[in-house]
C-alpha cells in the first residue's frame, strides 16, 4: 500500500522576516501617522521629522522581526553580568567614610571672610552645594583664597553626594575598597547599565531601537553584537519606511516626512475612532454607511469631472455624448475620464460652524496650542465623513483674525511673545500706509476681530442652524475701533466692552457662541467669569475642559447638535 504523500520540506527565514511569526494580512500595519502628525501639531513648519525620529516613535511588534528578541535578550544578559560583577567585587562603606572626612577637612582648612563666617558655617553643616555657591558669587574677589578653596570644597560635597547615592542605590557585597575617583566610575559605569537595561527593555517591547544609545552600548558589546544590532536598526527603519509610504507619508527634497491628504484622512480616522470609543453607537449618532443627500442640490449645469466628485453627480447622457463625438468612425465607443461630465451642485447646510482656535503668545505654555490643532482636525474630518454638506470654516486668533483653510491648519504656531512690560497700553491706525502688520506685536488675544470675521463669514450661509466655537485660555487684551486697534494689557474693560458688543451683534444675527475655555498657567477667576459674561450676554455656552481632552469635548458637542438638528 503507498503512504500517502506528505508535504514537506523547509520554510526559508528571508531577510529576518519571521514566516511563522509574520503578521496575517488582516493585522492592522504599525501607526506611523499619529507619531508623524503629533510631531507636525507640535513643530508645525519649524522642525523637520527625520527618518530616524520616526523610526524611535513608532511601535512595532517584535514578532515581526525574527532576531530581535534573542539578540536584545544577549545584550541584557551581558549588562546584567557586567553589573553583578561589579557589586560582588566592592564594599562601598570605606569610601563613604573617606569621602565625608575629605569634604569635612577641606571646610575646615577654609578661613571665611568675617562677614561670611556664619553663612559659610550654616552652609557646611547643611551639606547645601546651592549655599556654597551662594557664597561663591557673594565673595568680593573670584581669585581670593577663599573663592579658590570653595570652589574645591564644592568639587568635594559633590563627590560625597554621589558616592552617597551609589551606596543606597546599589546592594554590593564585595570586600575590594574603592578610592573616590574609581568609586565615581563605578558609579558612572552602573548607572549607565542602568539606563541601557531599560532601553533595552523598551526596545524589546516596541522594536524601538532608535531609542538605544549605540555609543554607550559599545562600551560594553563586541563590535560583532553591535553589527547585528545595527543590521536590525536597519531592517526596522526599512518596515518603518515602507509602511510610511503605504499611509500617506511623502518625502521632501531633503528627505523629510510630509503629509499628504492620504495621511490626514488616516489621522482624521483615527482621532474619530479615538474620540467615540467611549461613545454607545446608538448615542453618537455614527453610521459607517454611505451618506446620501445632506444638504447637496443637483443643479441642471454641468462641469467636467474632477477627482474627489461623488459618481452619485454624473450626468449619464453627456458623458456619453462626449465620448460619441471624440470617436473616431467604426472604432468602439472608450470612455476616458476627460469625457466624464458632473452636475453642479449647490450646498444646503443643515449646520454651519466657524471655529476660533488662539494661537495667541499665552497657548505655547503646556503645548496648548498642539491641542486645539489636533480638535480642529478631528472636527474637519467627522464633517468631511459624516457631514459632507455641513459648512466648515476655521479662523486663527492673536492680534488679528486670520481666515485659514484646513490644509493650513498643522503649521499654525502660537505667536511668539514680542514685548514683556508687565503693563501695555497700545494703539494703532491701520488705516494708514506706513503701518503693516508686521510691525504689530502679534502675540495679544483678539477676540472681538475674530467674532467679527466669523459673523461676517456666517451671515452668508443659508441656513438657521449657525454656531461659533471659540476655543481661548482667557481674556481678550486687542480689539478694533473702526481702523484703530488697540492692544491693553493687563486686560482691559474698553476691550471687553468692544467684545461684548460683537457678541451681540452675533446674537442678532442668529449665531450661537459656544466657548470652550482651556486652563493656563496665567488663568484666573477674572478669565472665567469674563467667559460666562460672554456666554450669558449672547446666549451661549461654556465649557471648561482640559486641553488633553479638547478634541473630545468638541466634536461630541457637535454631533449632540447635529442629532438635534436632525431630529
Amino acid at each position: 500500500m503507498n503512504k500517502p504523500y506528505k508535504l514537506g520540506g523547509v520554510v526559508h527565514t528571508y531577510q529576518k522576516y519571521d514566516p511563522v511569526k509574520f503578521p496575517g494580512p488582516t493585522q492592522p500595519p504599525p501607526d506611523l501617522v499619529s507619531p508623524a502628525f503629533e510631531h507636525a501639531l507640535m513643530y508645525g513648519e519649524y522642525r523637520e521629522l527625520t527618518e530616524e525620529e520616526l523610526a524611535r516613535a513608532v511601535e512595532l511588534d517584535t514578532e515581526q522581526i525574527a532576531g530581535l528578541g534573542p539578540s536584545i535578550d544577549f545584550l541584557r544578559a551581558m549588562l546584567e553580568e557586567r553589573r553583578r560583577k561589579l557589586l560582588e567585587k566592592y564594599e562601598t562603606r570605606s569610601v563613604v567614610r573617606k569621602a565625608r572626612k575629605v569634604y569635612q577637612s577641606s571646610a575646615r582648612e577654609i578661613t571665611p571672610p568675617k562677614k561670611l563666617r556664619k553663612a559659610y558655617e550654616q552652609a557646611v553643616a547643611q551639606q547645601q552645594i546651592y549655599l556654597l555657591e551662594h557664597l561663591y558669587f557673594n565673595a568680593a574677589d573670584d581669585a581670593s583664597d577663599f573663592s579658590i578653596y570653595l570652589v574645591g570644597l564644592i568639587e568635594d560635597l559633590a563627590n560625597k553626594y554621589a558616592i552617597d547615592e551609589m551606596d543606597s542605590k546599589y546592594e554590593f557585597i564585595g570586600s575590594e575598597r574603592l578610592t573616590i575617583p574609581r568609586a565615581l566610575e563605578v558609579k558612572e559605569e552602573l548607572d549607565t547599565i542602568e539606563e541601557l537595561l531599560q532601553q533595552l527593555e523598551e526596545a524589546a517591547k516596541t522594536a524601538q531601537i532608535g531609542m538605544i544609545d549605540m555609543d554607550k552600548l559599545s562600551q560594553f558589546a563586541s563590535p560583532q553584537d553591535m553589527s547585528d544590532l545595527d543590521e536590525l536598526k536597519q531592517q526596522i527603519e526599512n518596515i518603518v519606511r515602507e509602511q510610511a509610504e503605504r499611509q500617506g507619508l511623502d518625502r521632501d527634497p531633503s528627505g523629510a516626512f510630509r503629509l499628504t491628504p492620504q495621511a490626514y484622512k488616516v489621522f482624521q480616522g483615527k482621532l474619530l475612532s479615538r474620540i467615540f470609543s467611549n461613545l454607545q453607537a446608538g448615542r453618537s449618532g455614527r453610521h459607517g454607511g454611505r451618506i446620501e443627500g445632506d444638504g447637496s442640490v443637483e443643479l441642471p449645469q454641468t462641469r467636467p469631472y474632477e477627482f474627489g466628485d461623488s459618481l452619485a453627480s454624473i450626468d449619464t447622457t453627456q458623458t456619453v455624448i462626449n465620448a460619441l463625438l471624440k470617436r473616431p468612425d467604426d472604432s468602439p465607443v472608450r470612455l476616458r475620464s476627460e469625457d466624464i461630465e458632473v452636475h453642479r451642485t449647490r450646498n444646503s447646510p443643515k449646520c454651519a460652524t466657524v471655529v476660533i482656535m488662539d494661537m495667541s503668545g499665552s497657548m505655547r505654555y503646556e503645548g496648548q496650542y498642539a491641542n486645539v490643532k489636533r480638535m480642529a482636525l478631528a472636527l474637519q474630518g467627522l464633517i468631511t465623513t459624516e457631514y459632507p454638506g455641513d459648512f466648515l470654516r476655521f479662523i486663527e486668533m492673536y492680534t488679528f483674525a486670520k481666515l485659514r483653510p484646513a490644509g493650513e491648519i498643522i503649521n499654525l504656531m502660537p505667536k511668539p511673545v514680542t514685548i514683556h512690560d508687565p503693563w501695555v497700553q497700545l494703539a494703532a491706525d491701520m488705516s494708514r500706509d506706513d503701518i503693516s502688520e508686521s510691525q504689530i506685536h502679534p502675540h495679544f488675544t483678539n477676540i472681538q476681530h475674530s467674532l467679527r470675521l466669523a459673523r461676517q463669514n456666517l451671515a452668508t450661509v443659508d441656513t438657521p442652524n449657525r454656531q461659533i466655537v471659540l476655543i481661548t485660555d482667557g481674556l481678550p487684551t486687542a480689539h478694533f475701533e473702526d481702523n484703530m486697534l488697540y492692544m491693553l494689557y493687563p486686560p482691559d474693560p474698553r476691550t471687553e466692552k468692544a467684545t461684548m458688543r460683537e457678541g451681540a451683534l452675533c446674537l442678532r444675527d442668529g449665531i450661537t457662541i459656544n466657548m470652550f475655555l482651556i486652563p493656563s498657567w496665567s488663568q484666573s477667576e477674572e478669565d472665567i467669569r469674563f467667559a460666562y459674561r460672554l456666554a450669558e450676554s449672547t446666549r451661549g455656552r461654556v465649557f471648561f475642559t482640559a486641553g488633553k481632552d479638547l478634541d473630545r469635548f468638541v466634536v461630541w458637542d457637535y454631533v449632540d447638535r447635529r442629532r438635534e438638528i436632525l431630529g
